[in-house]
Order: structure tokens, then sequence, then C-alpha cells
């Protein structure tokens, strides 16, 4: 019962993948967080450090997810918190985190959606094209994060 629950907002880095094994239907996707903050020397908004999460969302989320959202959306994403060391070849050890989702959404602070309620058992992603399957690697160096607006001020 003591597990980790997160709120992370960023934006969909990778193309949700959609598998339906015996189990049950799942889907993942990479989320890049960067941290936006004030710097007071520039009088500008900076872009500060990028975290990468695995998300896995299951079941009915699962393809909802597929569904809905691509490279580049902004969402909220609340799940558990699983963090993993691994040792691969004798290599250095790595260490990734994982989200398993419990509720994602788009950011509205961000944009606007269309949302629509599915049928108990529905599925939207039939007849969908499979996905390939999404290199999960960081890259060594990463491109700069897109740059987003600046807060409009309130009046």
């Amino acid at each position: 019962m003591n597990e980790t629950m997160v709120c992370a907002v960023g934006n969909v880095a990778t193309q949700p993948v959609y598998r339906e094994p015996a189990s049950g239907a799942s889907a993942r996707f990479r989320l890049a967080v960067t941290a936006r903050y004030w710097d007071r020397e520039k009088s500008t908004w900076t872009d500060g450090h990028t975290n990468f999460f695995t998300v896995w969302a299951n079941r009915q989320l699962a393809t909802n997810v597929t569904a809905s959202l691509n490279v580049g959306d902004p969402v909220v994403v609340q799940g558990r918190l699983k963090v993993r060391t691994e040792v691969r070849d004798g290599q250095q050890s790595r260490t990734s985190a994982d989200i398993e989702a419990v509720a994602i959404g788009h950011d509205l602070a961000r944009g606007t959606s269309a949302f629509r309620r599915t049928k108990q058992g529905e599925t939207m992603t039939a007849g969908a094209p499979q996905q390939p399957e999404p290199s999960w690697e960081t890259p060594a160096a990463e491109p700069p994060a897109e740059r987003r607006p600046e807060p409009a001020a309130v009046t």
C-alpha cells in the first residue's frame, strides 16, 4: 500500500505503442518533462533539465491513449512511480523511471481538446495499423526542447 504516486506534466516524446497480449491491452510511450524557470539575469524563461519517463497504460486506458495521443502532445500523467536499476553485459548500471498510469489527459493549460466518451467494450484502435516499435534508448546528445511561450500576465 505504500506506493509513490506522482503527477507529471510534460510532452509525449514517442508515439504510443499498443499491444494486446492474453493478459489484456497495454500501451506505452515516453514522456519528456522539462523544468522551466525564470532567469533573472536574462529576464527570460529558460529550460532546465529534461527527465524522461516510460508511461505504461493498461486495459481501457491503453486503448484510449493509443487513439488520443501523438508525439508532442502536452499531457498530465498521474500514476505509480517505479524506479529500476539494471546492469547490461557488465556495463555501467542504468537507472530508469516508469510510471504505471492511473489517469492521463491533455494539458488544457497549453491547448484545447475535444472529449468523446467511449462505450463499454468499444475498441477505438480496431483496424488501425500496428505502430512500429520505437527506440526506447535516450540519445546521448538530445536536441534542445521545443520552446514554449512565456506565460501571459494576468491583469
